[in-house]
Formats: C-alpha cells, structure tokens, sequence
C-alpha cells in the first residue's frame, strides 16, 4: 500500500513538473514572448473609460474584427475584458499571424520582425517608428520580448 501511495505521489509530482516544464517552454516561443511584451509594454492611462480594453489595450472595433478572425465570433469589448484568457487567445491568434508575416517580410530576421509588429501594434503601419513616443514602445516590446524569450 505504501509502494501505491508513493508512487501516485510521485506521478503526480512529476506530471505537475512536467506542467511546469511545458509552460514555461511555452513561455520562451516567439508568440508567447510577444504576447507577453505587448501586455507588458501596454499604456497604462490609469482611466477607466479610456476607451481600450483588456491588458493589451485594444481598441473595441480592432477587438471585433480580431475576436471574429480567431474565434469565429465578435467579442463585445466587456466579453474581452472580463476574459484575460479569450484575449490573450484572441492576441496570440493575431500575433501569430503578424509574425509569422514580418518573419518571411524580413528575412527570418526575428528582431526585425519583432520590431516591425510592435510598430505595427503602435500605429497600423509596420515601420515609421524610429522616433518619439513610438521609437520608445517599440524598444520597450523589444526589451520585454528579449526577457520572455530568454526565460526557462
């Protein structure tokens, strides 16, 4: 009986290392880490009613579009906020894309890519960002995704 025991300890021990171990492999992925380093790099108004929703700071006709592309549904921009799981869903599935895009646009260049979607983040355009406020988002994503990616 204490072999069981033991051992059902143990298993369960190990799955949740192995949770563990997959999260954080999930963590260090391209998509994960610029996920993380938008949420991370968002504004923060400190208002409210600033007309953005979510940890990533996402305009309501973006989060319509974007919730209707990846989840087959318009989200209202309360559905996004209140679910920080169906948005970080929502801004995975966008990003991947993006990604993706600038990785082939650029030549595999990650840092170029990762840079060209920030800006694009920013402003709707995938460069243009190399001065002011935007320059400074775009370092502060890069600085971010560096850190994520560099995880284990």
């Amino acid at each position: 009986m204490r072999i069981l025991v033991g051992t059902l300890v143990w298993s369960v021990a190990a799955l949740g290392g192995m949770v563990t171990a997959q999260s954080s492999a999930q963590a260090a992925t391209p998509v994960a880490a610029m996920v993380e380093a938008l949420r991370q790099a968002s504004p923060k108004t400190n208002n409210p009613n600033d007309g953005l929703y979510s940890d990533w700071q996402v305009k309501p006709q973006t989060l319509r579009g974007w919730s209707k592309q990846c989840l087959g549904r318009e989200l209202t921009p309360t559905q996004f906020e209140n679910s920080p799981v169906t948005a970080r869903k929502v801004v995975s599935c966008v990003v991947q894309s993006e990604l993706d895009q600038r990785l082939r646009a650029t030549g595999k260049n990650e840092t170029k890519a990762v840079q060209s979607v920030a800006c694009w983040w920013m402003t709707g355009q995938y460069d243009g960002c190399k001065s002011g406020t935007t320059a400074s988002y775009v370092q502060q994503v890069m600085r971010f995704y560096t850190a994520n990616r560099n995880k284990k």
